[in-house]
C-alpha cells in the first residue's frame, strides 16, 4: 500500500536549513550568487536530479539557464494560484507548502516540498499555477525557465527522458494521495505522513528516524482531512504506544516496522 510521500524528483540542492546536514560536493561548474560553490555540477543530490546522466558539457549547458534567486523569507510567495506559468522551481534549501483556494475562499494544503525537490508543475497543462506555494521558513530556490528547459531537452534527449519521468512521478504522486484520502482511517493517514516524511529525508541523506516537520499540525490536518485536534490526539496516541516521540514539530520514529503495520504497507 502507498504512503503519503511525494514522489517529486530533484533538481539542485543549496546550502542546507538549519535542519540539514552537509555532504560533500563534487567539481564546482558554475557559481550560485548566493550560496558560494554551489552548482549544478555541485549539488549534493546531482545523483538525483535532471542531470544524472548528463556529461560535464551537457550539464553546464543546464546550468547556464538555471536561475539562483533571492531567498525567500518565511511566509513569501514563490507563486500564487493563477498566476501564469514560466518556470519550474528546485528547493535548494528550507521548505514549501502548496494550497489552493477555492471560490469561497477556502484553503486546502495541497503538497509539502523539502530540500532537494520541485514545485510549480502543476502550471505545465494550462500555464497557469493551479496552486500557490508558500515558504514555511527561510528557503532558497533554483529557478529553471520552462522554455529554456524545453528547448535545451529537445538537444538532450536525455534531459529530456528524465524530466519525462518528474512528471510520471508526479502522476503516481497524486494517485497514491488519493488513495489514501479515500480508504485509509485517520490513524493510517498520519502513520503513512510520518512514514512519507522519513523516506524524502532518507533520500536526502538525513536521518530517517529523527527529523523536523516544517509544517503545522494544521497545515497535516488540512493535506490528510484532518481536524487539528485529531492530529494531535493521534499523535499522542501513537507517543503513548511508543511508537514514536514528539517534542513540539520533533519527531522521532521508535519503532518503523509497527507503524508500517498501522499503514499495512512492507515496502515503506
Amino acid at each position: 500500500m502507498p504512503s503519503v510521500e511525494s514522489s517529486n524528483n530533484s533538481i539542485a540542492v543549496d546550502a542546507p536549513s538549519e535542519h540539514d546536514t552537509h555532504r560533500a560536493n563534487a567539481p564546482i561548474v558554475k557559481l550560485c550568487p548566493h550560496s558560494t560553490g554551489v552548482s549544478c555540477g555541485s549539488c549534493r543530490l546531482n545523483e538525483l536530479c535532471l542531470p544524472i546522466a548528463l556529461n560535464e558539457g551537457e550539464m553546464e549547458q543546464l546550468d547556464n539557464i538555471v536561475e539562483r534567486n533571492r531567498p525567500l523569507k518565511k511566509g513569501d510567495h514563490l507563486y500564487r494560484q493563477h498566476d501564469g506559468f514560466k518556470s519550474i522551481f528546485a528547493v535548494r534549501s528550507g521548505s514549501f507548502k502548496s494550497y489552493v483556494l477555492s471560490s469561497s475562499g477556502a484553503g486546502r494544503v495541497t503538497g509539502f516540498y523539502l530540500p532537494g525537490e520541485i514545485i510549480g508543475m502543476d502550471g505545465i497543462a494550462d500555464r497557469t499555477h493551479a496552486n500557490s506555494a508558500i515558504a514555511l521558513e527561510h528557503a532558497s530556490i533554483c529557478e529553471i525557465p520552462f522554455n529554456q528547459l524545453e528547448s535545451l531537452s529537445l538537444k538532450l534527449p536525455v534531459l529530456q527522458h528524465n524530466f519525462f519521468s518528474i512528471m510520471g512521478a508526479e502522476i503516481t504522486k497524486d494517485q497514491k494521495v488519493h488513495t489514501i484520502l479515500s480508504s485509509y482511517s485517520a490513524e493510517q493517514r498520519i502513520a503513512s505522513f510520518l512514514l512519507g516524511i522519513s523516506s524524502r529525508y532518507a533520500r536526502v541523506g538525513l536521518s530517517p528516524t529523527r527529523f523536523h516537520l516544517p509544517m503545522t499540525r494544521g497545515d497535516i490536518g488540512e493535506y490528510l482531512g484532518l481536524t487539528v485536534e485529531t492530529v494531535s490526539r493521534l499523535l499522542t496516541a501513537l507517543q503513548k504506544r511508543d511508537l514514536i516521540e514528539v517534542d513540539n514539530r520533533e519527531i522521532a520514529l521508535v519503532d518503523k516496522d509497527r507503524l508500517k503495520e498501522i499503514v499495512g504497507a512492507d515496502d515503506l
